[in-house]
């Protein structure tokens, strides 16, 4: 099966970086790019499938970066957090597409698009994390192993994810076509036609690979040129980044005049940031008071930004961006301030500590072992809610008709009519049942 497929066959901390700030700002900044040009990748894919089926080892394939760089993630061999990494799609003299500079049998090649990936979990208790990271994405990359049967169980929860969170750009990637016979490779492709029919993506391109060989990745770049165009992004508006990623890059024993503020991660759904502008966070800094759950906005000045790998004077919408705050790096560490939302001061969503939500049920259980019919909510219920890139958990208090009334543990930024991604405790995970619009 390492014989290259024509392209008809149906067969800890990157992109989200680390500015490279130092007190000599003013030198820094006349190396900086105007603007995001070239440098900022333009759309976020996401790969997203069952565990263990090798979304780590494509992402770094393409990008020559591996994402599983947490103390956690290296001991027990599973992605915990989002990963992020940037790949350069180039062409060849011959058009062949490749991520390489200079290709070993084409030669030199050209730069023609930038992509940011999005390295989900797989594991099914953490699908929460999964699910913040689908509201970040233009597009995604759903992996299937040739060598399991199709489909495993988060590989039906994340395609229904997937569909629930509006991303209708997917790409089937069968991997590991190394480790099995033609016949068995024929085999799990027919299972994943008979999994993808009556679904919205029954007509997906069905792409097979080995991320670990290097078969058919030009396959699969030439896929991505076709099938996830870049999207029409508004610059002008007024600035909305959701925050995936927030930590301290200063590294034990810096002296206090060396200390660096905290670091944002994450991506601008529109508008522009540069250097010197004022930011707000929503919900920002949440606490307790008289037994009742209040937030505070937090307020900010971008020091620094980069994206693309490159130091920048501005960021626009597009792919992943990291923006350095004169923020307490207390503030951002251990990603705290993950799930809020940065734009300038007065121009946010509103917060809110309770949500009325439209509901949208499915008819089973996705995720599950066993074939669970989705029985309504009922009052009292504890449900995991996602939106934009915060997760919550919200207990039901009221229900009318498809209205559900939630009070929520953890405040969360968002418009009327956004839509929220509802999950279940079923047995000892949390599963997705359906998914909610925001009333007033």
């Amino acid at each position: 099966m390492a014989k290259k497929a024509q392209k008809t066959a149906e067969p800890e901390q990157t992109a989200v970086e680390k500015p490279e700030h130092k007190p000599e700002h003013k030198e820094k900044k006349s190396k900086a790019k105007a603007a995001h040009g070239v440098a900022q990748p333009e759309i976020n894919i996401g790969l997203v499938g069952h565990v263990d089926h090798g979304k780590t080892t494509l992402t770094e394939r393409l990008s020559s970066k591996w994402t599983d760089t947490h103390s956690e993630e290296v001991k027990r061999g599973i992605t915990i957090r989002l990963g992020y990494a940037d790949f350069t799609v180039r062409q060849a003299k011959d058009g062949t597409l490749t991520t390489k500079e200079v290709d070993a049998e084409a030669g030199e090649t050209t730069e023609i698009r930038k992509i940011s990936l999005v390295d989900a979990p797989g594991h099914e208790s953490l699908m929460a994390t999964m699910l913040a990271g689908a509201t970040i994405i233009d597009g995604a990359l759903l992996l299937v192993a040739a060598n399991e049967l199709c489909p495993q169980p988060q590989t039906r929860e994340h395609l229904m994810a997937l569909e629930i969170s509006g991303i209708d750009k997917v790409i089937i990637v069968q991997n590991k076509i190394d480790l099995v016979s033609q016949e068995r490779a024929l085999r799990n492709h027919q299972q994943i036609k008979e999994f993808l029919k009556g679904t919205k993506f029954e007509d997906a391109p069905i792409i097979p690979i080995s991320a670990q060989r290097g078969v058919n990745i030009d396959v699969l770049l030439q896929a991505i040129q076709e099938f996830i165009p870049t999207p029409q992004r508004d610059a002008e508006a007024d600035p909305i980044m959701f925050v995936a990623r927030s930590f301290d890059m200063n590294k034990p024993g810096t002296k206090p005049e060396k200390i660096k503020g905290g670091v944002l991660g994450g991506s601008l759904k529109q508008g522009r940031f540069k250097i010197g502008d004022k930011v707000e966070l929503r919900p920002g800094r949440v606490y307790e008071e008289a037994n009742q759950l209040k937030a505070k906005p937090i307020m900010a000045t971008v020091v620094s930004a980069v994206t693309g790998g490159v130091l920048v004077e501005s960021v626009g919408p597009g792919g992943s961006i990291g923006i350095m705050t004169d923020l307490d790096p207390g503030v951002v560490k251990s990603d705290s301030l993950t799930g809020n939302v940065v734009g300038l001061p007065g121009k946010l969503p509103p917060v809110w500590n309770s949500l009325n939500l439209e509901v949208t049920l499915m008819e089973r259980v996705v995720g599950s072992i066993e074939d669970l019919k989705v029985n309504p909510i009922v009052p009292n219920e504890l449900l995991m809610l996602n939106v934009n890139s915060s997760a919550t958990v919200g207990i039901v208090r009221d229900i009318s008709k498809n209205v559900i009334k939630c009070t929520l543990k953890k405040p969360v930024c968002a418009d009327v009519g956004a839509r929220v991604t509802i999950s279940r405790r079923v047995g000892t995970r949390f599963r997705l049942i359906g998914y909610g619009l925001i009333k007033q």
